[in-house]
């Protein structure tokens, strides 16, 4: 009758608004420890997911965050499970302390000291932290090669990119959207916890086999060295990895010193603690921020920066199912309405029908977790993200390109959207805001026909550059539009989006986009509506380069435009104030030799 243990299990409600500080230290160490470029064949993913399925539990605790419960004297104080059960009864009393007992603060700082078989780029990279409960917290560390740091005082949580001199300082009482100064945010934080219960430890023993190896010296400290290996029967069962852990844990506090993780791959890496500490005190200044002259900051809803850190925890687990093979396969999921889904093998297809308010309503219905889940990754994962990246605040940003789309846009798409936002149970802001994000993005395309291909058959190709691992790939929708007014046209997107920068309609016009420069330049439809706009008004491809000619333009994109039906194919260069075609074969400046039949733009 015992629960199954694995890894998905033991993530299940860990992020509450209250245990966000523990959020952040796990997302923050991982990206700053672990971003692997493997070498054999290892992507970054593979290598995340391999060490962390199992053994993220015993890696926590070297960064101060893990879990534990008293159980030493069921397995002996002294026996190698003991010693673990101990060391990680430690590190949960410093983040957890008993009631009663004095707080303390956990100080250290932890360099990879080897690394086998992933980039060497890991190897020196350092992450500082201090831990004092109930509600202080302090971090460095240095991601995809730019200094952050990140703590929380009380009620207040801060993170501060040094590169940009930037910090962003979440509070309670702040408004959450500028333009609606009501929506203020009322999220308080709760005491420092641990995210998995200590009940978890009770299966140490049955799940991992626990050797004594010879003591060794680490530094100045006697530690015992322990290791660490997933039973086989835990393997089999709860899909362990094949790998090894081996601690170093200090005799005089049973805190871990050093740590080394080994599969049989050929990985290993080793992650050594330097100034490890425990201290009845630390300095005030360490949990506030302090800005210095230069320093610019941006007071935002707490409720941001906590959805900002969960967020890009759960994507570091992301993943993405390769598609089987094409069978035929197809059945239906749900219906709303004149709106069903479908899966076809192994696809997700939406078919929407009817007023905007009925589409966007049947989309919202049929897709809701996946419409919430996008737009949190799109505002809070990428958007405070890019904020930190390039020391602007994101939502600012949005609030000025949506107020200067806003009188441009046609009215249909917004009541689309307010309907879907309803449907799916989150804030009109949020929906509006969320679809304005593909205006930063560019991609590639190309059509080829004629003498280009073997019987001259019209291709129409599309990559969409988006960045991977934002979540956009877990959700991807092939969605059907059946408007009351205009084509019907089939939409290659992703949940909650009602634009397009890919798509075909039913008179056999394909689009694709791909994006340039002239970032700002907001007076305008918006891109993603415009090609929306192609899809349901053009008939053939001459309508299709007059809807775009036509505009309003915002920015600079390309686009490559197709016709099924007379095989032809143009590429089009579109700003605010210049518009320039160049058909299948013709010259032109910004490309490369041109080819017969053959439309290329990257």
């Amino acid at each position: 009758n015992q629960p199954a243990l694995t890894y998905d299990t033991m993530r299940t409600n860990l992020f509450p608004a209250s245990r966000c500080s523990a959020d952040a230290l796990i997302s923050v160490l991982q990206f700053a420890l672990f971003p692997f470029r493997a070498t054999g064949g290892y992507s970054s993913g593979q290598i995340m997911r391999t060490i962390r399925r199992q053994w993220i539990l015993v890696l926590a605790l070297a960064c101060g965050l893990s879990v534990s419960c008293r159980l030493v004297q069921h397995v002996g104080k002294n026996t190698p499970t003991g010693i673990l059960v101990g060391c990680l009864n430690q590190i949960y009393d410093v983040v957890e302390p008993v009631k009663g007992a004095p707080a303390k603060t956990f100080q250290a700082r932890f360099r990879i000291v080897e690394t086998v078989g992933v980039s060497t780029n890991l190897l020196g990279r350092e992450v500082e932290i201090a831990v004092r409960p109930p509600d202080h917290l302090y971090l460095t560390a240095t991601v995809s090669g730019k200094d952050f740091k990140l703590g929380r005082d009380g009620q207040q949580l801060w993170i501060y990119a040094l590169e940009k001199k930037f910090y962003l300082i979440g509070e309670s009482g702040v408004a959450r959207f500028a333009e609606l100064p009501d929506s203020k945010d009322s999220t308080q934080l709760g005491p420092l916890r641990l995210p998995w219960s200590r009940k978890i430890l009770a299966y140490v023993p049955r799940l991992v086999s626990v050797e004594r190896q010879p003591d060794a010296r680490v530094g100045r400290n006697d530690c015992c060295v322990l290791l660490a290996t997933p039973r086989p029967a835990a393997v089999k069962a709860h899909r362990l990895p094949d790998c090894r852990l081996q601690l170093w844990v200090r005799r005089s506090d049973r805190l871990p010193t050093r740590i080394s993780y080994t599969d049989d791959r050929g990985v290993r890496v080793t992650v050594e603690a330097e100034q490890l500490e425990l201290r009845n005190d630390a300095p005030e200044t360490r949990w506030t921020f302090s800005p210095v002259d230069g320093d610019r900051t941006q007071t935002v809803a707490i409720s941001h920066l906590t959805q900002f850190l969960s967020v890009r925890w759960s994507l570091l687990n992301a993943k993405i199912p390769s598609l089987g093979p094409a069978t035929g396969q197809r059945r239906v999921v749900a219906s709303e309405g004149e709106g069903r889904l479908e899966n076809i093998d192994g696809t997700t297809v939406l078919f929407v029908k009817g007023s905007p308010e009925e589409m966007g309503r049947q989309h919202g219905a049929l897709l809701a977790k996946k419409v919430r889940e996008d737009a949190r990754r799109i505002l809070y994962g990428v958007g405070i993200g890019s904020s930190l990246a390039n020391g602007t605040w994101f939502f600012g940003e949005m609030n000025d390109a949506e107020r200067r789309l806003l009188p441009h846009m046609d009215g249909r798409y917004l009541r689309e959207m307010d309907a879907m936002a309803v449907a799916a149970g989150i804030s009109k802001e949020e929906m509006r805001m969320a679809n304005v994000f593909p205006e930063l993005f560019h991609c590639t395309g190309f059509a080829i026909y004629g003498d280009a291909t073997v019987g001259g058959t019209l291709y129409h190709g599309r990559v969409l550059d988006y960045f991977r691992g934002m979540g956009l790939e877990q959700n991807a929708v092939v969605m059907i539009f059946q408007p009351d007014v205009g084509n019907a046209w089939v939409n290659i997107s992703y949940a909650g989006f009602v634009g397009s920068v890919t798509a075909m309609n039913a008179k056999g016009v394909a689009i694709g986009e791909m994006g340039g420069h002239g970032e700002g330049q907001w007076d305008g439809k918006p891109m993603a509506q415009l090609v929306r706009e192609v899809m349901e008004k053009a008939n053939t491809i001459d309508d299709a380069v007059e809807i775009m000619r036509r505009g309003p333009r915002t920015c600079e994109y390309y686009y490559v435009i197709s016709d099924g039906k007379t095989r032809r194919a143009v590429a089009i260069r579109a700003t605010p104030t210049e518009f320039e075609t160049a058909w299948a074969g013709e010259k032109h400046p910004l490309l490369p030799e041109t080819i017969k039949d053959a439309v290329f733009v990257s």
